[in-house]
């Protein structure tokens, strides 16, 4: 008997759900090497972020009141939290282009036409972009901290922020997976960021809800987005947090439920879609 037949036997004997998982870190590996030799990536990503707070942070800070009173500084620890959200909800729009690019290019096909589990192309997306997630809110926090801000929530208040910061931006990523297997190139998944602008602005990301008319700062007291603004402001200790409506009074509660509600209508439709392409 050969020795490539007696290396390739244990491997035989591995289960389906094994070959899953090592497909899914093949895909991995594959989208961190892109990240790894193109860092500047990820530094384009955060660019519009950093900009917006020093925008709205020096430039605009003194015009503006955080809630309970106070000045331009008060004002950036209300907004740092808003900008860690933003940064967050805007990574969709990234997740969709990288999927389109692979399509347009050819690669998501060339997976198809392999041995693999059937959905680890798209899993294996929404594992990358949880890892690159986490990198990019710790280079703004980084950011933030050398601005002054600080979270006056402790440890277990800080990582409890940050979890749902990360939760909402895993959940998002179905949703930009599935846009991406929709939209026909780059340059269309470059324009839902008309989209995704004001579900940022129509938030508690730059102002309480309660300063906006009546009808709009419904819509935007019950927009996900401000429910993990509302979380992380109350773990992080910064102001802002509650309100007078039972959606703000239990924004916790919230920033856990709504992300869990989308990842469980997007995540299968990605794979749905997935599944369904060149049929």
């Amino acid at each position: 008997m050969s020795s490539t037949t007696e290396t390739l036997r244990p491997l035989a004997g591995r289960g389906r759900l094994y070959w899953a998982l090592a497909d899914c870190m093949t895909i991995v590996r594959r989208q961190l090497t892109y990240y790894q030799r193109k860092p500047v990536y990820i530094a384009w990503q955060l660019g519009f972020p950093i900009l917006s707070v020093l925008l709205y942070g020096y430039v605009f800070g003194g015009a503006m009141k955080p809630p309970g009173g106070g000045g331009a500084a008060d004002y950036r620890d209300f907004l740092m939290p808003g900008m860690f959200v933003m940064t967050m909800a805007f990574g969709f729009i990234n997740t969709a282009t990288a999927v389109v690019t692979d399509a347009n290019k050819g690669v998501i096909d060339r997976f198809r036409s392999m041995p693999m589990a059937p959905s680890v192309v798209v899993t294996g997306r929404g594992v990358t972009d949880a890892v690159i997630a986490g990198a990019e809110l710790a280079i703004l926090a980084g950011t933030a901290f050398v601005m002054g801000w600080r979270s006056d929530g402790g440890f277990l208040g800080t990582s409890a922020a940050f979890g749902l910061l990360l939760l909402l931006r895993y959940s998002l990523t179905w949703i930009g997976i599935w846009l991406g297997l929709l939209v026909p190139d780059p340059e269309a998944a470059g324009g839902l960021f008309v989209v995704a602008f004001p579900l940022t602005m129509i938030s508690s990301v730059f102002v309480q809800p309660d300063t906006m008319p009546g009808w709009l700062g419904t819509i935007a007291a019950w927009n996900p987005i401000s429910s993990t603004a509302a979380a992380t402001r109350e773990l992080f200790g910064n102001p802002g947090a509650g309100g007078g409506s039972w959606i703000e009074q239990n924004a916790v509660l919230m920033a856990v439920v709504w992300p869990l509600v989308l990842t469980a209508l997007f995540l299968p439709l990605a794979v749905r879609r997935f599944q369904r392409l060149s049929r």
